[in-house]
C-alpha cells in the first residue's frame, strides 16, 4: 500500500522551534516528529510512502533517507512553490499508484486505517475521508453523512446554529487515482477539501468515522500535549510501548545522580546532577545536562541543552543546545530557540519565545 504525505509547512507557528529545522523532523519524544506517522503507516501495511516536501527539503531528506530503517521505500516530490493541498497532490500525480492514502503530516494519530481501507474497497468508493468527532467543531469544517455513510455536503466554520454533527475532516484519505483527472494542471495552487472533495459528493465520496487519538502538533501548546500523551500512552506508538514496560520511566545511558520521577524519557548520554529533579511528564534529548538541585518537569529540554543548577524549568521547550544559567526561571509555555543562552537569574513566563542564537545576560529578564 502507498501513502502520499503532505510536509511542505513551514511550521511557522511552532516558531521557534522549526526556525533551524523543518516541522517533520523537530524532534518528539527523542524521535523525528513524522516518524510516528511513518510506523503508523507501516503498521497498516504500507510500505511505500512519497512525501511531499517545500521548507528545508534537503533537511527532510537527510534525516530520513531511503526509508529502509523504518522498514519502508520512501520517495520525495519538492514543490517549487507552495501549491496548496491538492496543488501538492497534483504535483506528486506521476508517482502515485491507482490507489493511495493521502495524510496531513501534522498529525499525531493512532487511526485504524486497515478499517478504513476495508471500507473503502466495500463501499466501492472513489474516496474515504477520515473523520472524528471534536467536542468544538466551530473552528473546522464539517462533514455531513447519509446513513450509508455517503458523504452529504461540507460546511465550514459554522455557526452555532449550523451544528447538527461534531464530525470534521482528519486529514486520512483513501483515494482512487481517477479523482486526479479532473484536476486542474500541475503546478496550480488549489485545495483537495475545497475545491474538490464537494465535487466528490453524490459520486462516491464516503466518510468513515472514528474513534481515535487525533492531534494537530501545530502549536508549541500541542507539542507539549502531544509528548505528554505519548509518555502516558495516549496514543498507541512503538516509544509509548517502551516506557509502559519500564513503569513510564525510561532513562537511556545516562549519569543520574538526583531523581527522575515518571513519567519521562531521558535520552543518551544525559547528566542529572545530585538534588535534581526530571518529571514528571519530562523529556530529556540526547546530551542534555541538568545542574545540581535544578528541577525540570511538564517540559522538553531537548539535544546538548544544559539547565543550570537550582534553575526550574516548567510547562516549556528548551531548544537544542540552549544554555541557561543558574537559578533561573523558565515557565507557563516558553520556548527557548536552538543555541540561546541565558545568564544566571532570569525568569520568563507566559509563552515568551527567544529565538535561536539570542543570549540574554544576567538578570536581563525577571517576569
Amino acid at each position: 500500500m502507498q501513502a502520499l504525505i503532505l510536509v511542505g509547512g513551514e511550521g511557522t507557528r511552532l516558531r521557534p522551534l522549526t526556525s533551524t529545522v523543518p516541522k517533520p523532523v523537530v524532534s518528539l519524544v527523542s524521535q523525528p516528529f513524522i516518524t510516528y506517522m511513518l510506523e503508523w503507516l507501516r503498521s497498516h501495511g504500507v510500505d511505500d510512502a512519497v512525501l511531499s516536501c517545500g521548507f528545508k527539503a534537503d533537511r527532510v531528506r537527510d534525516v530520513l533517507g531511503d526509508g529502509g530503517g523504518l522498514g519502508m521505500r520512501l520517495r520525495y516530490v519538492e514543490e517549487p512553490e507552495p501549491l496548496g493541498t491538492g496543488g501538492a497532490l497534483k504535483f506528486a500525480e506521476q508517482l502515485l499508484d491507482e490507489r493511495f492514502l493521502m495524510l496531513n503530516g501534522d498529525v499525531l494519530t493512532d487511526i485504524d486505517l486497515s478499517a478504513q481501507l476495508e471500507q473503502h474497497e466495500r463501499t466501492g468508493a472513489r474516496g474515504t475521508l477520515a473523520l472524528i468527532a471534536v467536542e468544538d467543531p466551530s473552528a473546522y469544517g464539517l462533514v455531513r453523512l447519509q446513513d450509508d455513510r455517503s458523504v452529504t455536503g461540507f460546511l465550514e466554520k459554522p455557526s452555532p446554529d449550523q451544528i447538527d454533527t461534531k464530525l470534521v475532516n482528519a486529514g486520512a484519505y483513501v483515494l482512487e487515482r481517477e479523482v486526479l483527472a479532473g484536476m486542474p494542471e500541475a503546478g496550480t495552487n488549489f485545495s483537495i477539501e475545497r475545491d474538490v472533495f464537494p465535487g466528490l459528493v453524490g459520486e462516491g465520496l464516503y466518510g468513515f468515522p472514528v474513534e481515535a487519538y487525533w492531534l494537530d502538533i501545530g502549536t508549541p501548546e500541542r507539542y507539549l500535549q502531544a509528548t505528554f500523551d505519548i509518555l502516558e500512552g495516549s496514543v498507541a506508538t512503538q516509544i509509548g510501548s517502551r516506557l509502559a514496560d519500564c513503569g513510564l520511566c525510561l532513562v537511556e545511558d545516562s549519569e543520574v545522580a538526583g531523581r527522575v520521577l515518571p513519567p519521562a524519557f531521558v535520552g543518551r548520554g544525559c547528566r542529572i546532577e545530585g538534588q535534581a529533579t526530571v518529571g514528571g511528564r519530562a523529556v530529556l534529548g540526547a546530551g542534555v545536562k541538568i545542574g545540581e538541585g535544578a528541577h525540570v518537569e511538564s517540559s522538553v529540554v531537548l539535544d546538548g541543552a544544559t539547565v543550570g543548577a537550582h534553575s526550574t524549568v516548567s510547562g516549556s521547550i528548551v531548544g537544542p543546545g540552549v544554555v541557561l544559567g543558574e537559578h533561573c526561571r523558565i515557565e507557563g509555555g516558553v520556548v527557548l530557540g536552538e543555541g540561546a543562552s541565558l545568564g544566571r537569574d532570569n525568569a520568563l513566563a507566559a509563552a515568551a519565545r527567544i529565538f535561536p542564537g539570542v543570549h540574554l545576560p544576567d538578570g536581563a529578564i525577571r517576569f
